[in-house]
């Protein structure tokens, strides 16, 4: 378990919750809230099912793998309740990162929710940094590293933060997730938050996310202008989407 003592826990309003699922954090908090998008509405068509643990017939035939999820336990960073499993990652969570993921649909669901976290300018960068540097790829990699520079900067100024520390805890449960298509070189999915709104109102975002096998291990790809905006949609239903154990609708 990750946190800091005396720090301040945050009420997300809708804008913010897709941002602490996938490090759009600040940035998406300051850019305004994401459009609605309705539960059906994806940007790729979703393949045909495989078999469960696997990606089908071939290295390069997309398929919606049938993940059992009897693993998954749930480990708090700073108050994000996280997945882990100890058969699929993360194997090391040293120093505030989250390494090591099995070369399987379960390994790349876990490393999407556990690295786009981290990639967040709201822990600092400490963690944001080593992060993006070290397990986020794409041409926008850059620009998510200097956003989520910037958004801390302003961020830590505004709140009298000093020395790199995080900004604070946060409130948000990752709720549930819709498989896209998956190979073993790469995975599309979109991932669920959810938290409290101002009014006390669960309110839910999905980002859609994208990982890749590279170098022995899963990357998140960057996405689009360095902004996990471009990626979040305020979601209004779970239809179609698989909870995570012990995160139901209910939350």
């Amino acid at each position: 378990m990750t946190g800091a003592p005396g720090a301040r826990r945050l009420i997300l309003p809708a804008a913010a919750v897709a941002a602490i699922l996938l490090g759009a954090g600040l940035a998406l908090a300051l850019t305004g809230p994401p459009a609605s998008r309705s539960p059906a509405a994806t940007a790729t068509a979703p393949a045909s099912p495989g078999p469960a643990g696997t990606a089908g017939s071939g290295q390069g035939q997309p398929q919606v793998p049938r993940v059992s999820l009897a693993s998954v336990r749930w480990s708090s960073f700073y108050g994000v309740e996280l997945p882990v499993s100890a058969q699929a990652g993360p194997y090391d969570t040293s120093g505030g990162m989250a390494t090591g993921f099995a070369h399987t649909p379960l390994g790349a669901l876990l490393a999407a929710v556990n690295i786009g976290v981290r990639a967040n300018a709201q822990w600092g960068p400490r963690i944001f940094t080593p992060v993006i540097r070290g397990q986020v790829t794409g041409p926008d990699a850059a620009a998510l590293l200097a956003g989520c520079q910037a958004a801390y900067d302003q961020a830590a100024q505004s709140g009298g933060v000093t020395g790199g520390q995080p900004l604070g805890t946060v409130d948000v449960i990752e709720q549930a997730f819709r498989w896209i298509t998956y190979t073993p070189s790469a995975a599309i999915l979109d991932l669920v938050s959810a938290g409290p709104g101002a009014s006390g109102a669960t309110v839910r975002a999905s980002v859609q996310m994208e990982v890749v096998w590279d170098g022995g291990g899963w990357k998140v790809v960057a996405p689009p202008g360095g902004d996990w905006g471009n990626s979040a949609a305020e979601l209004s239903s779970l239809a179609g989407y698989t909870a995570f154990p012990g995160q139901g609708g209910g939350h």
